[in-house]
C-alpha cells in the first residue's frame, strides 16, 4: 500500500538518523551559546526553533540573527500561547512528552512509544497533540506505522492513540485494522482538530471532534494539515502525482473551497509547515548532509522560498 510504504520509508530513515545522531549531535550544555536574558514561551515577536537538539529562539524580525539556546533538549518541539511541547528522549531508544510552561518548567511529562514525529499546541495553549514512528504492527508495511495522540492539559483527558476514534469515510462508517493517523492541527475552539487519517493505501485530510471522539474525510492526498491562524486554510504536503515516494509539495487547501494552491517551494517538503501569520508558512528543509534549515514562502503561491532560519528545525510563531 503506498500509504504504508511512505511511512515505511520515513520511518525507517527517522529511526536511523535518531540512532546515530542521539551520540553524535548530544552535546554538554556547556557547549551550547547561554541565553543571555529570560528565556520564555509568552506571546511575542520570537519565534521557537529546535537548534542542535534543543529549544531556542530567534527574533521574528531577524531570524537569521543572533538566537538564544536553552539547556532544555527537545527533537521536536511547538509552543502557543505559552505553552510549550517538547518531545525529547530518555536515552537512545526511549522518548517522552513534555509539557512546559511559559518559563520552559515541565508542566507534565509521560513516555510515548517510538520516535518523535511531529508536535502541535492549540492556539489557546490547552491542548497538545504528538506523532511518533512505532514498530511491531503485524499489518504495517515494512514493520512500521504511526501513533497519534492528543492531550487535554486542562482536564488531564488522554487518548495515547487516535485508532479509538469513529470514523465516517465518504459518508460511512468506516473500520479497518490498519487505520493510521498524524499531523494533528488545532482550531480555536479546542475541541475541532484536523489530521491525517492513512488507511487501504490512500491518506486523507480528517476534520475530528475531540469531545465526541470521531472523525469524518474531507479529501484525499492530504498529509500533515496545518491550520492557519483566520481558520480558513490548512497548508499541507501533497504526494507528487499520488505517490509518497516521488515526495511531496508544499501546497495549501482553502477549506470552504477545496480548492488547492501549490505554494512556491518546488522541493519535497516532509514536513508539517507552521503558519507564521495569514500569509507565510515556515517550514523544514535538510541539506545532503542531514543538516536542517528553516525555509519559508508565502502561502499564497506566489513570491518564492527564502532561508529563515538556518541550522534549525521545528519552527512555531510565538505572535
Amino acid at each position: 500500500m503506498k500509504a504504508r510504504v511512505g511511512i515505511a520509508v520515513a520511518s525507517a530513515v527517522v529511526l536511523a538518523s535518531v540512532a546515530v545522531g542521539y551520540a553524535a549531535l548530544a552535546r554538554d550544555d556547556s557547549e551550547l551559546t547561554a541565553y543571555q536574558g529570560r528565556f520564555s514561551l509568552t506571546p511575542g515577536p520570537s519565534l521557537l526553533t529546535v537548534t542542535d537538539r534543543h529549544l531556542a529562539l530567534v527574533d521574528a524580525a531577524d531570524p537569521g540573527g543572533p538566537r538564544g539556546v536553552s539547556p532544555v533538549e527537545c527533537l521536536r518541539a511547538f509552543a502557543a500561547a505559552g505553552t510549550g511541547v517538547c518531545l525529547r528522549p530518555t536515552d537512545p531508544w526511549s522518548n517522552e512528552l513534555v509539557v512546559l510552561d511559559a518559563d520552559l518548567k515541565p508542566e507534565r511529562a509521560f513516555a510515548i512509544p517510538g520516535q518523535p514525529n511531529r508536535a502541535r499546541v492549540s492556539p489557546s495553549g490547552r491542548m497538545v497533540a504528538w506523532t511518533t514512528f512505532v514498530g511491531g504492527d503485524s499489518y504495517a508495511t515494512g514493520g512500521f506505522s504511526t501513533r497519534t495522540g492528543i492531550l487535554d492539559t486542562t482536564t488531564g483527558a488522554t487518548v495515547m492513540s487516535l485508532e479509538s476514534f469513529a470514523i465516517t469515510r465518504d459518508g460511512k462508517p468506516y473500520r479497518n485494522v490498519d487505520v493510521n493517523y498524524w499531523g494533528v492541527t488545532f482550531a480555536r475552539d479546542d475541541n475541532t482538530f484536523y489530521a491525517t487519517l492513512g488507511t487501504a493505501g490512500e491518506r486523507y485530510l480528517v476534520r475530528g471532534d475531540w469531545t465526541a471522539r470521531r472523525v469524518v474525510t474531507l479529501k484525499a492526498n492530504v498529509e500533515c494539515p496545518s491550520l492557519s491562524p483566520d481558520g480558513t486554510r490548512v497548508a499541507f504536503k501533497e504526494a507528487v502525482a499520488g505517490d509518497p515516494a516521488r515526495g511531496w509539495r508544499l501546497s495549501v487547501l482553502d477549506l470552504a473551497t477545496m480548492r488547492v494552491t501549490a505554494t512556491a517551494e518546488t522541493a519535497s517538503v516532509d514536513d508539517q509547515a507552521a503558519w507564521l501569520d495569514d500569509r507565510t508558512l515556515a517550514y523544514t528543509l535538510r541539506q545532503d548532509d542531514g543538516r536542517p534549515d528553516v525555509h519559508a514562502v508565502p502561502a499564497n503561491g506566489t513570491g518564492a522560498p527564502h532561508l529563515l532560519v538556518p541550522g534549525a528545525e521545528s519552527p512555531s510563531s510565538l505572535r
